[in-house]
């Protein structure tokens, strides 16, 4: 959709295609793909995304596979959407589903379906969609905000620190204010990891904020620990 200048994206392109390398390198039996929502719901592979209304007439499922036959109803929300089109040219499996959560959805709530879908006992990938502040510079969505920058800035630094109390610790009050798309699914991640236990390592290969929306690309991974007595 970024038309001519889609150049300015190419960085960031390159970061979300290298973290999904990651995500499927780690071999999951299932990945569940998180994003902010108007509500709280689950989808299935089959469920349909589209991005009719943002101008490009173009749909994808969220398990992947062809779309040139047929167009059924679209349900995702752009969230997962996005996730959908990150995962479109990946095989069908590991199976993927969806989980949306509403924007307003608070910290204990996001924090609580986390852990709920940590408690699976398969092995499990996440994929977490959200933007942060769309509040920089007056070009901006929602205009400029001086809290935007030092917002984003202690998202980054807990993305790359696996720092969940940070994240579980982000205002809702602010995080709207400041049109920040991505507090509820980084909330449910921070259950998800707080439920799961262990040592995690955190990268982040990307954060900026063209077009005055900032976008981080990280990737979290469990860190192998040796067992006692082990040479």
């Amino acid at each position: 959709m970024a038309g001519r200048a889609t150049w300015e994206l190419t960085e960031l392109r390159s970061a979300c295609d290298a973290a999904i390398d990651q995500l499927w390198a780690a071999e999951p039996n299932h990945i569940v793909v998180v994003g902010g929502g108007d509500q709280t719901d689950t989808y299935a592979s089959s469920a349909i995304g589209s991005f009719a209304g943002y101008g490009l007439p173009l749909a994808v499922r969220l398990g992947g596979g062809d779309m040139s036959t047929g167009d059924p109803a679209a349900t995702l929300p752009l969230s997962l959407t996005v996730g959908a089109w990150l995962l479109r040219d990946r095989p069908d499996r590991p199976i993927r589903v969806g989980h949306s959560v509403a924007t307003d959805a608070t910290m204990v709530e996001c924090q609580a379906l986390g852990a709920s879908s940590a408690s699976d006992s398969s092995r499990l990938g996440f994929l977490i969609m959200g933007d942060g502040s769309a509040c920089h510079g007056s070009k901006s969505p929602g205009y400029d905000d001086p809290r935007a920058t030092p917002f984003d800035a202690k998202v980054t630094n807990a993305l790359a620190a696996c720092d969940t109390s940070a994240l579980l610790a982000l205002d809702v009050g602010v995080a709207t204010e400041l049109l920040v798309a991505g507090r509820s699914a980084w909330q449910v991640m921070a259950g998800a990891v707080d439920a799961s236990g262990g040592e995690w390592a955190g990268s982040v290969t990307y954060a900026d904020a063209p077009y005055g929306v900032h976008y981080t690309v990280a990737t979290w991974r469990p860190v192998a620990v040796d067992p006692v007595g082990a040479a």
